[in-house]
């Protein structure tokens, strides 16, 4: 047992290490970079690097075009695709099987196989450097994988309660918003929390689909951008402030929602 928490203590400091250096040397002013010993804790503390970062270049804007994104991601992932997941957990349609098989092997194609044609096709509809390319599909629920995750958890809901609302003359989607979506609050919170991660730190989409437009550039593209700032390695400590920023959201969505990230896939029928 002993050996067990000090592999699971070593696991941690291994993972939470780039984690601490990144937020130290956010902090750091440029000649505190080459101190050796290297300091952890920087004295004195640069809180100013995080209101000189985010001013460099227009990050409230890089900000919006995220957070429109994230929501689109959001609405498809929980209303679109649990709508979709519905049907093939409970409607007993001909071939339902077969589309659904269909559905799962697309998670089997890479996407940068897709990416190419993709980008012709939207090119060619006139969407690039829109919010189009990505918000569109996303609010139609193109990820498989967030389908076949509702669709095993509606499956372990009992029948009893759809027959009960059928008796009282509810129909199919009566059932699907009052009844199945309120029993599913673990599922759709591991749902949501994917979709969030996904589109948060999402890169090659945007940059591919939105990056001719320099007004709609996400966070992700922003961070990449700043890198070309003029300034050098004295740069350092204001790009690892703009990597915390970017960080916090994430960190805090998984700290509060890791009991329901945990419920959603075990009751999916996914563990082990």
């Amino acid at each position: 047992m002993l050996v067990i928490y000090v592999l699971l203590l070593a696991g941690v400091a291994v993972t939470i290490t780039p984690l601490l250096w990144t937020v130290s040397t956010s902090l750091k002013t440029a000649q505190q970079l080459n101190t050796w010993p290297p300091e952890w804790i920087p004295n004195p503390i640069a809180w100013s690097n995080y209101s000189e970062a985010l001013t460099m270049l227009p990050f409230g804007r890089y900000f919006l075009n995220t957070m429109v994104l994230v929501v689109a991601a959001e609405i498809g992932a929980l209303i679109t695709c649990s709508f979709v997941a519905y049907g093939f957990a409970r409607l007993e349609l001909p071939g339902r099987e077969a589309l659904f098989l269909l559905l799962i092997s697309t998670m089997l194609m890479p996407y940068i196989v897709r990416l190419v044609p993709l980008f012709v096709f939207y090119g060619n509809i006139g969407w690039l450097g829109t919010y189009l390319p990505i918000a569109v599909p996303d609010l139609l629920g193109r990820n498989a994988f967030y389908i076949f995750l509702l669709r095993q958890f509606f499956r372990g809901i009992p029948n009893d309660l759809s027959d009960a609302a059928r008796i009282d003359g509810a129909n199919d989607f009566r059932i699907w918003w009052s009844i199945v979506l309120p029993l599913s609050k673990p599922v759709l919170a591991t749902v949501g929390i994917f979709a969030f991660q996904s589109t948060w730190d999402d890169f090659l989409g945007p940059l591919i689909y939105m990056g001719q437009n320099p007004h709609m550039r996400t966070l992700a593209v922003g961070l990449y951008q700043f890198r070309n700032q003029p300034g050098g390695e004295n740069l350092m400590p204001y790009l690892m402030a703009v990597s915390t920023v970017m960080m916090l959201p994430i960190l805090l969505i998984f700290g509060f929602g890791q009991r329901y990230l945990i419920r959603g896939v075990t009751m999916s029928g996914l563990k082990g």
